[in-house]
Protein backbone atom coordinates (compact mmCIF):
# COMPACT_ATOMS: atom_id res chain seq x y z
CA UNK A 1 0.00 0.00 0.00
CA UNK A 2 2.62 1.96 0.86
CA UNK A 3 4.64 1.26 -2.39
CA UNK A 4 1.55 2.30 -4.20
CA UNK A 5 0.88 5.18 -2.46
CA UNK A 6 5.00 6.49 -3.58
CA UNK A 7 4.24 5.44 -7.06
CA UNK A 8 1.18 8.12 -7.04
CA UNK A 9 3.28 10.83 -5.64
CA UNK A 10 5.85 10.30 -7.99
CA UNK A 11 3.82 9.64 -11.48
CA UNK A 12 0.77 11.41 -10.75
CA UNK A 13 -0.52 14.86 -8.18
CA UNK A 14 3.41 15.58 -7.80
CA UNK A 15 5.02 14.58 -11.03
CA UNK A 16 7.70 17.08 -12.54
CA UNK A 17 7.55 14.61 -16.14
CA UNK A 18 8.19 17.77 -18.30
CA UNK A 19 9.86 19.72 -15.85
CA UNK A 20 13.40 20.92 -15.99
CA UNK A 21 15.52 22.37 -12.68
CA UNK A 22 18.87 23.82 -12.73
CA UNK A 23 20.34 23.23 -9.24
CA UNK A 24 23.62 24.70 -8.04
CA UNK A 25 25.68 23.30 -6.03
CA UNK A 26 23.71 20.24 -6.21
CA UNK A 27 26.68 17.65 -6.74
CA UNK A 28 27.30 17.28 -3.01
CA UNK A 29 24.96 17.66 0.35
CA UNK A 30 21.81 19.02 0.60
CA UNK A 31 22.47 20.30 -3.22
CA UNK A 32 22.70 16.30 -4.17
CA UNK A 33 19.56 15.59 -2.23
CA UNK A 34 17.28 18.04 -4.12
CA UNK A 35 18.50 17.11 -7.33
CA UNK A 36 17.94 13.49 -6.31
CA UNK A 37 14.29 13.82 -5.00
CA UNK A 38 13.66 16.31 -8.11
CA UNK A 39 14.97 13.65 -10.42
CA UNK A 40 12.68 10.75 -8.51
CA UNK A 41 9.65 12.29 -9.23
CA UNK A 42 10.67 13.03 -13.08
CA UNK A 43 12.43 16.27 -13.79
CA UNK A 44 15.22 16.88 -15.82
CA UNK A 45 18.07 18.10 -14.66
CA UNK A 46 20.99 19.80 -15.19
CA UNK A 47 23.70 21.04 -12.15
CA UNK A 48 27.20 22.04 -11.87
CA UNK A 49 30.10 22.49 -9.24
CA UNK A 50 33.18 24.59 -8.55
CA UNK A 51 34.97 21.48 -8.99
CA UNK A 52 35.46 19.89 -12.08
CA UNK A 53 35.32 16.19 -11.16
CA UNK A 54 32.04 16.42 -9.24
CA UNK A 55 30.47 18.24 -12.38
CA UNK A 56 32.19 14.84 -14.22
CA UNK A 57 30.79 12.57 -11.66
CA UNK A 58 27.33 14.16 -11.67
CA UNK A 59 26.96 14.04 -15.35
CA UNK A 60 28.11 10.50 -15.31
CA UNK A 61 25.25 9.60 -12.46
CA UNK A 62 23.29 10.32 -15.29
CA UNK A 63 22.67 14.40 -13.81
CA UNK A 64 21.98 17.07 -16.94
CA UNK A 65 20.65 15.03 -19.36
CA UNK A 66 18.78 16.46 -21.86
CA UNK A 67 18.92 20.08 -22.76
CA UNK A 68 16.19 22.17 -23.85
CA UNK A 69 15.60 26.08 -24.79
CA UNK A 70 13.50 26.82 -20.92
CA UNK A 71 13.95 25.63 -17.33
CA UNK A 72 10.65 25.18 -14.92
CA UNK A 73 12.86 25.62 -11.85
CA UNK A 74 16.14 27.40 -10.63
CA UNK A 75 17.44 25.76 -7.15
CA UNK A 76 20.03 28.58 -5.91
CA UNK A 77 21.57 26.07 -3.41
CA UNK A 78 25.24 26.56 -3.28
CA UNK A 79 26.90 28.24 -0.64
CA UNK A 80 29.75 28.60 1.44
CA UNK A 81 31.05 29.36 5.41
CA UNK A 82 34.08 30.55 6.73
CA UNK A 83 34.58 29.65 10.32
CA UNK A 84 36.29 32.41 10.95
CA UNK A 85 35.62 35.32 14.02
CA UNK A 86 34.63 38.56 12.30
CA UNK A 87 38.08 40.24 12.81
CA UNK A 88 39.97 37.42 10.89
CA UNK A 89 37.71 37.68 7.84
CA UNK A 90 40.25 39.24 4.69
CA UNK A 91 38.99 41.00 2.51
CA UNK A 92 38.88 38.08 0.09
CA UNK A 93 37.04 36.03 2.32
CA UNK A 94 34.71 38.30 2.71
CA UNK A 95 34.56 38.61 -1.29
CA UNK A 96 34.75 35.36 -1.61
CA UNK A 97 31.72 34.86 0.72
CA UNK A 98 29.77 37.29 -0.92
CA UNK A 99 30.00 36.64 -4.56
CA UNK A 100 29.29 32.66 -3.82
CA UNK A 101 26.37 33.49 -1.19
CA UNK A 102 24.92 36.20 -2.58
CA UNK A 103 25.85 37.87 -5.98
CA UNK A 104 25.78 34.63 -7.49
CA UNK A 105 22.41 33.44 -7.36
CA UNK A 106 21.66 36.90 -8.00
CA UNK A 107 23.28 37.21 -11.23
CA UNK A 108 22.13 33.71 -12.51
CA UNK A 109 18.79 34.17 -12.11
CA UNK A 110 18.94 37.48 -13.73
CA UNK A 111 20.61 35.12 -16.42
CA UNK A 112 18.35 32.15 -16.04
CA UNK A 113 15.22 35.02 -16.45
CA UNK A 114 14.05 34.58 -20.29
CA UNK A 115 14.92 30.51 -19.54
CA UNK A 116 11.95 30.66 -16.78
CA UNK A 117 10.08 33.29 -18.16
CA UNK A 118 10.02 30.80 -21.34
CA UNK A 119 8.47 27.89 -19.57
CA UNK A 120 5.20 29.59 -18.47
CA UNK A 121 5.52 28.48 -15.45
CA UNK A 122 9.35 29.22 -13.81
CA UNK A 123 9.87 28.80 -10.14
CA UNK A 124 12.93 30.20 -8.36
CA UNK A 125 13.68 29.15 -4.80
CA UNK A 126 17.03 30.14 -2.72
CA UNK A 127 18.21 27.76 -0.06
CA UNK A 128 19.14 30.29 2.78
CA UNK A 129 19.56 29.33 6.54
CA UNK A 130 18.00 30.44 9.99
CA UNK A 131 21.06 32.51 10.29
CA UNK A 132 19.89 34.72 7.79
CA UNK A 133 17.04 35.33 10.08
CA UNK A 134 18.78 35.18 13.63
CA UNK A 135 22.06 35.44 13.51
CA UNK A 136 24.87 33.19 14.70
CA UNK A 137 27.38 34.45 16.90
CA UNK A 138 30.39 32.23 15.04
CA UNK A 139 29.91 33.77 11.49
CA UNK A 140 28.40 37.44 11.29
CA UNK A 141 29.40 37.82 7.79
CA UNK A 142 27.34 34.23 6.50
CA UNK A 143 24.48 35.68 8.47
CA UNK A 144 24.86 39.09 6.25
CA UNK A 145 24.92 37.19 3.57
CA UNK A 146 22.14 35.14 3.98
CA UNK A 147 20.19 37.87 5.67
CA UNK A 148 20.80 40.00 2.14
CA UNK A 149 19.65 36.71 0.27
CA UNK A 150 16.88 36.95 2.62
CA UNK A 151 15.81 40.44 1.41
CA UNK A 152 16.19 40.15 -2.30
CA UNK A 153 13.93 37.34 -1.94
CA UNK A 154 11.07 38.87 -0.23
CA UNK A 155 11.34 42.13 -2.42
CA UNK A 156 11.62 40.60 -5.23
CA UNK A 157 8.88 37.55 -5.22
CA UNK A 158 6.23 38.89 -2.88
Amino acid sequence: MALEAEKSCRYGRWSLKRMTALVTGGTRGIGYAIVEELAGFGAVIHTFSRNQQNSMNAYKNGKGKGYCEWISMQVNNAGILIHKQTTEYTAEDFSNLMSTNFEAPFHLSQLAHPLLKASGNGNVVFISSTAGIIAAPSSPPFALTKGTLNTKSDIEYT
